[in-house]
C-alpha cells in the first residue's frame, strides 16, 4: 500500500505491507506556489512511490491512503476545502486513481487518520471516547469512538481550529478573526514569539525552551496560546465528553510545558464538567501516515494485522 499524509508543510509518505509497518518511507516539502502545485506534487510522489514499490515487491500497489488537511468528502473522495493549502473541491482520490492507472484509493481528513492511528495503535488504545487535537501549521482535532473516526454529515466534524475563541483576533486563513489556530498552533506560538523576542524565524519550539529557561516574554506567549486552547478543549467537553484528550503536532513536542499547563487550565474553566485525562500523543509525526496505511487497507478489506511500533 501507499500511504501518504499531505501537511502544509511537508509531505509525509510509506510504503507499507500487510503488518502496516513502513517498508520504506519518504518526504517532500509541500509546494507553496498554490493549489495546483500542490496536487502536481502529490502525483508526483504517489507515482515514484508505486515505481518503487514495482521495483521493491515486484508488482503495483494494491492501494493508496490518502490523509488530507481541511474539510474532506470521504465517501465522494474529495477534498473539499483546506485553508493553508487554498484548495477547494479538488477530486483528490480520482486524481490519483487515474494517475495509478486504476489503483483504489481511500481519501481522509489527515487529522481523522491520526487520530485513526492513535485510537487502534497509540494513546487511545482500549479508549471508548476520545478527542484528538493536532497542534501543527494550524489546528484541527478528530472524534474518535471506538476505532471508528466520526467524519460529520459533510466531512467536518472536528474543526475546533476554527472555533473562535478570541473575537475580533487576528484574521484567519478562512476569513474568520479570533479563530483558536491564530493563537494556539504551532505557526502561531512561532510568529509570536518572533515578534515580542526579535528573532526572526523564531519556531514553537523556540518559545518552548525560552519557556522552560523561565523567560518571561516567551512565559507570556505561551499562558495565552494555552488560555486560548483550554477555551477550545471546553467547547468540546461540553459538547462530546470524552474520556481523553490526545495532543499531537509540533506543539505537543513541548510535553509537559504544554500539558501540564493546559490541565491546570481546563481545571480552573470547569464548573460542572468531569474533565477528560489529557495526554500526549504515542505515534508523534507519523501518526498520520499509519492512519493513512490503516485506511488503505481497510479500504481493501485484504487480510492485515495492524500493528505497529511508533
Amino acid at each position: 500500500m501507499i500511504a501518504l499524509d499531505v501537511g502544509g508543510t511537508t509531505l509525509k509518505a510509506a510504503l507499507t505491507g500487510p503488518d502496516n509497518e513502513p517498508f520504506l518511507r519518504a518526504r517532500r516539502d509541500t509546494a507553496t506556489e498554490g493549489p495546483e502545485a500542490v496536487v502536481a506534487g502529490i502525483l508526483d510522489l504517489v507515482a515514484e512511490l508505486a515505481a518503487e514499490g514495482r521495483a521493491r515487491r515486484g508488482g503495483p500497489p494494491a492501494g493508496v491512503g490518502l490523509a488530507v488537511p481541511g474539510v474532506v468528502d470521504e465517501a465522494a473522495g474529495m477534498a473539499r476545502y483546506s485553508a493553508n493549502l487554498g484548495w477547494r473541491d479538488v477530486p483528490l482520490a480520482r486524481l490519483v486513481a487515474e494517475r495509478l492507472d486504476g489503483t483504489p484509493v481511500g481519501l481522509a481528513h489527515d487529522v481523522r487518520a491520526g487520530g485513526l492511528a492513535e485510537g487502534r495503535l497509540g494513546a487511545g488504545a482500549g479508549v471508548g471516547r476520545f478527542f484528538f487535537v493536532a497542534l501543527g501549521t494550524g489546528i484541527a482535532g478528530a472524534i474518535g469512538v471506538g476505532d471508528r473516526m466520526e467524519p460529520g454529515a459533510h466531512g467536518g466534524a472536528g474543526e475546533i481550529g476554527h472555533v473562535v475563541v478570541r473575537p475580533g483576533g487576528a484574521r484567519c486563513g478562512c476569513g474568520q478573526y479570533g479563530c483558536l489556530e491564530t493563537v494556539a498552533s504551532a505557526s502561531a506560538v512561532g510568529r509570536a514569539w518572533a515578534e515580542v523576542s526579535g528573532a526572526a524565524g523564531a519556531s514553537a519550539a523556540d518559545a518552548a525552551r525560552a519557556v522552560r529557561a523561565g523567560d518571561a516574554r516567551a512565559n507570556g506567549v505561551w499562558r495565552e496560546a494555552v488560555d486560548a486552547l483550554a477555551d477550545g478543549l471546553m467547547v468540546v467537553v461540553n459538547l462530546l465528553d470524552p474520556e481523553v484528550v490526545i495532543v499531537g503536532g509540533g506543539l505537543a513536542e513541548a510535553g509537559e510545558t504544554l500539558l501540564d499547563p493546559l490541565r491546570s487550565a481546563l481545571a480552573a474553566k470547569a464548573t460542572f464538567q468531569r474533565l477528560p485525562a489529557v495526554v500526549p500523543a504515542a505515534l508523534g509525526e507519523s501518526a498520520g501516515c499509519l492512519g493513512a496505511g490503516l485506511l488503505a487497507w481497510d479500504r481493501s478489506q485484504l487480510p492485515h494485522t495492524p500493528e505497529v511500533s511508533p
